[in-house]
């Protein structure tokens, strides 16, 4: 048979001696095959140079290879790091992604979703804060989220107690006179909100001054940079001539921190240890390097996927067996010392 351009079922069929119904099998339930047909099945789409249209198998099978995410953000660095290898992962699984920046806006966000369940995507993968996780379990399709409130679907998540216990820790060893917090969120159903919990446990254990600053600080640079200049100014009023050790929630926060201080100083003053949290490029290609409390980004995200594939492709089955309860998988956080708080 020559080869053309449109190679069809039919001509599969006819080339290696199957019906129709077995190719369409290899396509859509290969294990139903022998291994020897399916190679002999693969062999025929090489010789016959097979183009595989993927508008028809979504029409005949339903299934789109889609994958929707919602995100908040691509200002902080945690979140753009974080898409990166999210779709990274496509060599991987075979998934296409559809992404929408819903920054925090609940409608715009509920309507990006009802335009990504028109596309038939197969699962959904939410950053965002602004939807609870019960009316996102009612769409009816498997849904991961990372680092949100997740009572009702599975999620991935840093170990983030563990992560403060850290970063807190460090700061105590290097016998700062006070410990000081700076966080955007106190919502106790956010897994980052661990972090707090591990900074004020280690400063009780060791008896420490500390403060906790909780404030919103947008999503901006001009507005992230207003919000810390203030708490520096206050900060330098407060604990003059002491040795502080700043444990800031992300990456970004502490970038901008460090930049103000080396702006007004010339250099990070000997009384300011700084940490910040996610591990971001960041934090490592700042103009002093940032400690921080690494998310291991690249394993979050190939968990997330992984955990979400294994759900669709248990809804693909004959009898699925749907999950008794959400599956919550926790990664470890890895300390990553860095100049801001080594260079002495």
């Amino acid at each position: 048979m020559g080869k053309k351009n449109n190679v069809t079922f039919d001509d599969i069929a006819k080339y290696t001696g199957f019906s129709k119904t077995t190719i369409s099998r290899y396509f859509n339930n290969p294990d139903s095959l022998t291994l020897e047909n399916q190679e002999i099945i693969a062999k025929a789409l090489i010789d016959l140079n097979y183009k595989e249209n993927k508008v028809a198998r979504i029409l005949a099978n339903g299934q789109t290879e889609f994958i929707g995410i919602i995100i908040p953000n691509l200002f902080l660095h945690y979140y753009s790091e974080m898409l990166d290898k999210i779709l990274s992962t496509y060599e991987q699984f075979g998934y296409k992604f559809l992404v929408f920046i819903g920054n925090e806006k609940e409608e715009t966000e509920r309507r990006y979703i009802r335009e990504l369940l028109a596309y038939k995507i197969e699962g959904l993968i939410v950053l965002s804060h602004t939807i609870p996780s019960e009316e996102l379990a009612s769409l009816g399709l498997p849904i991961v989220t990372i680092e949100r409130e997740d009572r009702a679907v599975c999620s991935v998540n840093t170990d983030n107690y563990m992560g403060g216990c850290q970063a807190a820790g460090l700061l105590a060893r290097h016998r700062c006179d006070v410990l000081i917090h700076i966080n955007s969120s106190a919502d106790k159903n956010v897994p980052a909100y661990g972090r707090i919990r591990g900074f004020l446990d280690i400063c009780e254990e060791t008896k420490l001054p500390h403060e906790l600053i909780i404030e919103q600080m947008g999503n901006s640079y001009e507005s992230l940079k207003g919000h810390l200049a203030d708490i520096l100014h206050d900060l330098e009023q407060k604990y003059a001539g002491k040795k502080k050790g700043i444990f800031l929630s992300n990456d970004t926060q502490a970038n901008v921190f460090l930049n103000l201080l080396v702006r007004k100083y010339g250099s990070l003053p000997d009384d300011y240890l700084i940490i910040g949290f996610d591990d971001s490029p960041v934090s490592r290609e700042a103009l002093i390097p940032i400690s921080t409390i690494g998310q291991q980004i690249d394993k979050i995200a190939n968990e997330a996927v992984s955990l979400l594939v294994g759900q669709m492709n248990e809804r693909k089955k004959r009898m699925p067996v749907p999950l008794k309860e959400p599956v919550h998988r926790v990664i470890t956080p890895i300390l990553v010392k860095r100049e801001t708080t080594e260079r002495c």
